[in-house]
């Protein structure tokens, strides 16, 4: 068979379209570049699977645990015509070069496109850490073949979240609720947020007292501190532990009483200097950005989720104007470190660039294999300026962010000095009282001349003394005091976590990867594990019950240790000191002593659902997760204060926005105290008999019939039905009738709805009439309110109150006028929270057709359900706005009709 005449062409195949038209421009002639759009082929569904393999070893999770845990994959549905065009491609090429990330998730998605392609031309594995030029062609000249270690741990990963998942989500489902999920990554990280709230919950605070006083010298004034009465250390927050009590010994707990009389017996006192002490200050610039770093940044600095974060650095990427942003590494290359210390030199002048380059070394528990920094691409580095008119507004940001980390790393040192002085006086009751006061002056700013690292919310009460020039004073020098007051504190529980601050203690445990951090965060909020108050990650009710049932049945599965191990095991796969078939077999089948994944669920014996879904809350009062949400409900006999029946177990609901800190004993009583009844008999129908009643639904209260069930006698004599042969058929089970409801109005309540007015809700849509053509218009109730509907065309009346007293005539006089779209008053905005900092238009809340959304007059975003507008804060609308813009304005498809094909001439 002849051999295929050359061509000349190289297909180039990477993963996005973004991609492939920036490296596109790098390759000249002869390179035919595509996108493979992501992984070609997964593991299917069980269910998807051809009818002869459900019975096998396959069967259950498309992964054959009986052979060595070979997966079977199949190509996506909507990917089969992207491979009918890449394998069209590659007849014509004489060589294929897959130009995926140099990941574990690019090596994987390169060894599918070898499976499924099948090349029979010679092939290329090609990596760059960035879309330069420069970086285009050094890949070039370092082509290797696709690494089978980095494949099978990204194998082994994408197994044992199967294996992992498809084990433990149907007993979650079972006992706590249907539709919950478990996996490896996020029941722990669910874990983390539900233990940070219990410690809140636990939490009781200690009150502690201080002074704070204004002094004067010649040279200046300054605010100083109490530090020291009598001898004794004056007790601050941290030496109380999370119970309340007082755990370090030899200090002074002042009270109320003791500090006011103690401000007041030195209102008169002869204050002097006792001590200056000054020491030199240092302080080194950060390390460039890895992934982990950048996503807390950009959370603290720019108000992003980790979410947004990546979907702009992967825009930033693909355009080439960062390098890849999944990295663990801290290091910059030669021409990095090059390019940093010039543009330092250039901007900030060469007195602030150290003799020798910095080098960074990674400091993460699970740092694996991967590219160097996140950093402006190029050998040299394009300043925000000279790209600030190729990018959006949130993409700027983050560039801006990732330059001035980038050059700043290899800045010199911030220099200074910080002085503390200590000054004290003998109180008119003879106690003696020592303040004191710090400050840091910076004599040579160094790297803060381009950058400063931001902070997490910390416990404790540290004032902070950096760039506070105190006078110039000496040991006896007199000092004028004023303002001398008394200062009550409260010890603070544990700050919540953000995502700045989830993300930084999730890869100080080495739990995860943390280009999958975004992700995982992401997932655990859509699952309504966790939701967003402010920036704070406030776990949900039903993440006590699962993380409660995996903690009692699976410890293993949620212990952080455990996790981060078997990311060191992921890593030993990855560097080819461990193969994936024996790893997951031990996870999977145990081994001696210890048990795997299959004996713990086949084991599990008998779990109290009812057990594992309620929390204990005050005596008597036990909060329980139910199929509609949570309640609470009192074990304790209650009596009806407006009925005087007797209730054995009262119920309430719990408010959506409440979070599980807040529920206190004392709140829990008065929940219980102010719930309105969960049903209400208003009566009987008079014309079907059904009893009616009033309820409070999960959302909202509405009145509904009860019909009952058919009788034996009346399922007797239901029509029997017969086959052609004339035996009679089985009889078919009644459909249930569909009873009548009726939202309540906002003005009625389940306590005092009458049977009449249910009647009328029942009755609900109310029919007016027809109009000249025939057309009936009926009025009904609706979720923005009280309609008139005529066909498709639908008009909003008055008040709800009108829906049973306006006329057939008032509403043809409504009809009979034009239709108003956008032409009613101004409505004010519900909020408003001042300027955008990237449109730097005033942002607002308005109400919308469907709810209230936040906009800046350019971009808008619904306001979330799971966030009240008595919450929303300013940085949340700033967030949710970023958030938007990040995603880019809406694809929509249009639908083209083929032309119509001519019919064939006769002959």
């Amino acid at each position: 068979m002849p051999s295929k005449a050359k061509t000349g062409k190289k297909l180039v195949i990477v993963e996005s379209p973004a991609k492939s038209k920036t490296i596109a421009k790098y390759l000249g002639e002869g390179f035919i570049v595509e996108a493979s759009i992501g992984h070609i082929r997964d593991l299917p569904q069980p269910s998807e699977l051809p009818a002869e393999l459900k019975k096998t070893s396959l069967g259950k999770f498309a992964v054959d645990v009986e052979n060595d845990f070979k997966p079977y994959y199949v190509v996506s549905p909507d990917k089969k015509k992207k491979v009918a065009e890449l394998k069209a491609q590659l007849k014509d090429a004489d060589a294929l070069y897959l130009a995926t990330d140099g990941d574990r998730e690019g090596e994987a998605i390169a060894w599918h496109l070898l499976e499924v392609l099948k090349p029979k031309v010679p092939v290329y594995r090609m990596t760059f850490g960035e879309i330069t030029k420069e970086a285009i062609h050094r890949a070039m000249d370092n082509l290797r073949d696709v690494d089978a270690a980095l494949v099978d741990a990204q194998e082994t990963r994408r197994i044992l979240d199967r294996l992992y998942g498809y084990e433990i989500s149907p007993v979650l489902w079972r006992k706590v609720a249907r539709g919950l999920s478990a996996g490896r990554v996020q029941s722990v990280v669910t874990r983390m947020v539900v233990d940070r709230e219990r410690e809140r919950m636990a939490f009781r605070s200690a009150s502690y007292w201080d002074l704070t006083g204004q002094f004067g010298a010649d040279s200046g004034s300054f605010k100083a501190k109490l530090a020291v009465v009598d001898g004794a250390k004056v007790a601050t927050g941290r030496d109380f532990n999370d119970d309340g009590v007082l755990t370090s010994r030899n200090v002074a707990h002042l009270n109320e009483e003791l500090a006011t009389s103690l401000a007041a017996a030195l209102q008169d006192a002869d204050f002097r200097v006792r001590s200056v002490d000054t020491k030199p200050y240092t302080r080194r610039p950060a390390a460039p950005f890895t992934t982990s770093t950048l996503q807390q940044e950009a959370g603290r600095k720019l108000r992003f989720s980790s979410k947004s974060t990546m979907q702009i650095a992967q825009r930033l990427y693909e355009n080439g104007y960062i390098t890849y942003m999944r990295t663990d590494s801290s290091a910059l290359s030669d021409e990095a470190v090059t390019a940093a210390r010039r543009q330092a030199a250039e901007l900030y002048g060469p007195e602030y660039v150290p003799q020798s380059p910095r080098v960074y070394t990674s400091k993460a528990a699970n740092a694996q294999e991967a590219h160097e920094a996140i950093r402006p691409a190029g050998d040299s580095f394009r300043t925000p300026a000279q790209v600030a008119k190729q990018l959006s507004g949130d993409e700027f940001r983050l560039y801006e962010l990732i330059w001035k980390r980038t050059v700043a790393s290899q800045m010199g040192d911030a220099k200074g000095s910080t002085a503390t002085i200590r000054l004290g006086a003998v109180a008119a009751d003879g106690r003696d009282a020592e303040f004191s006061a710090s400050g840091t002056v910076i004599t040579f700013p160094g790297f803060l001349a381009a950058y400063e690292e931001g902070k997490d919310e910390s416990r404790g009460d540290d004032d902070s003394d950096e760039a506070r020039r105190l006078p110039n004073v000496a040991k006896g020098d007199g000092l004028a005091a004023s303002e001398i007051i008394a200062v009550g504190h409260e010890t603070s529980p544990p700050p919540r976590y953000t995502e700045a601050s989830l993300t930084a203690e999730l890869e100080k445990k080495g739990i995860g990867r943390p280009s999958t951090y975004a992700s995982t965060i992401s997932t655990i909020q859509d699952r309504g594990y966790v939701r967003k108050q402010g920036s704070a990650l406030v776990p949900s009710w039903i993440a006590f019950s699962v993380v409660r049932l995996l903690e009692q049945h699976f410890t293993d599965y949620v212990d952080y240790e455990f996790t981060a191990d078997m990311e060191g095991d992921l890593d030993k796969i990855a560097n080819g000191q461990a193969a994936g078939a024996a790893w997951l077999k031990h996870f999977y089948y145990g081994e001696d002593a210890d048990p795997g994944l299959l004996s713990i669920v086949n084991n599990l014996g008998e779990i109290d659902a009812r057990e594992i879904n309620s929390v204990p809350i005050a005596d008597g009062i036990t909060l329980r997760v139910g199929k509609f949400g949570p309640y609470l409900e009192s074990s304790l006999p209650t009596v009806d204060p407006k009925t005087g029946e007797v209730v054995e177990s009262a119920r309430a609901n719990v408010p959506e926005d409440l979070a599980p800190d807040e529920l206190t004993a004392q709140k829990a009583v008065e929940l219980m105290e102010t719930a309105a009844p969960e049903e209400r008999v208003l009566g009987a129908d008079p014309h079907t008999g059904h009893t009616v009643v009033a309820k409070n639904g999960r959302y909202g209260a509405y009145v509904t019939e009860i019909i009952p069930e058919m009788t034996e006698e009346q399922l007797a004599n239901q029509p029997v039905e017969y086959y052609k042969n004339g035996k009679p058929k089985p009889p078919k089970k009644p459909v249930k009738a569909k009873p009548r409801t009726g939202s309540l109005f906002k003005s009625m309540t389940v306590d005092a709805v009458t049977l009449d007015e249910a009647l009328q809700l029942m009755s609900l849509p109310r029919v007016l009439g027809q109009d000249a053509e025939g057309n009936p218009i009926t009025v009904q109730n609706g979720r923005f309110g009280p309609y008139l509907k005529k066909g498709t065309d639908s008009r909003s009346i008055g008040s709800e109150e009108e829906i049973f007293t306006i006329t057939l005539e008032q509403a043809l006089e409504i009809y009979s006028q034009p239709k108003q779209r956008g032409a009613r008053a101004a409505v004010p905005p519900l909020a408003e929270f001042g300027p955008d900092p990237v449109s730097e238009k005033n942002i607002v809340v308005k109400e919308g057709r469907f709810g209230p959304y936040i906009t800046d007059g350019i971009t808008n975003i619904t306001v979330p359900r799971d966030t009240a507008l008595e919450e929303l804060t300013r940085e949340r609308a700033v967030e949710l706005l970023a958030e938007k813009r990040a995603k880019g304005p809406v694809k929509r498809t249009t639908t083209r009709k083929a032309p119509a094909k001519k019919a064939a001439a006769k002959k």
